[in-house]
């Protein structure tokens, strides 16, 4: 435990669509839509669990070519997911690109429209 008993409240990501974002955050991977404060940029607040994931439509200072492949040598946000197969196959049927995680573990990497990596480990049993 840290010496401020901290924990993660939220992640957040920019991206350039927020309504084609949703495609992957809310219809492939159902994470609920939140309450989300009067911002002067468009995004959507997605709970998580306990946390949230924040997408926030600015413009990205970052490039979106030239990433590594492989999202897990690059920034990523990691997730806990019932089952990678069943993530693999949502991912498939939406025509999502992903990697296995080159660690053996049972985990895959993807990216969304933006670049951003996500990476999703299954939850032990």
């Amino acid at each position: 435990m840290s010496k401020f008993n901290l924990t993660i409240h939220h992640a957040s990501l920019i991206v350039s669509d927020t309504e084609q974002s949703l495609k992957l955050y809310r219809d492939v991977l159902g994470m609920q839509p939140t309450e989300r404060p009067n911002l002067p940029f468009p995004g959507a607040w997605l709970q998580l669990g306990a946390q949230q994931i924040h997408l926030l439509e600015l413009d990205n200072p970052d490039p979106t070519a030239g990433r590594p492949e492989h999202g897990g040598r690059d920034r990523h946000v990691a997730m806990h997911c019932s089952s990678v197969d069943a993530l693999r196959d949502a991912l498939e049927q939406a025509g999502f690109v992903y990697t296995m995680s080159l660690s053996g573990r049972k985990a895959l990497f993807c990216r969304d429209r933006d670049g951003n990596a996500l990476e999703f480990i299954q939850r032990p049993a």
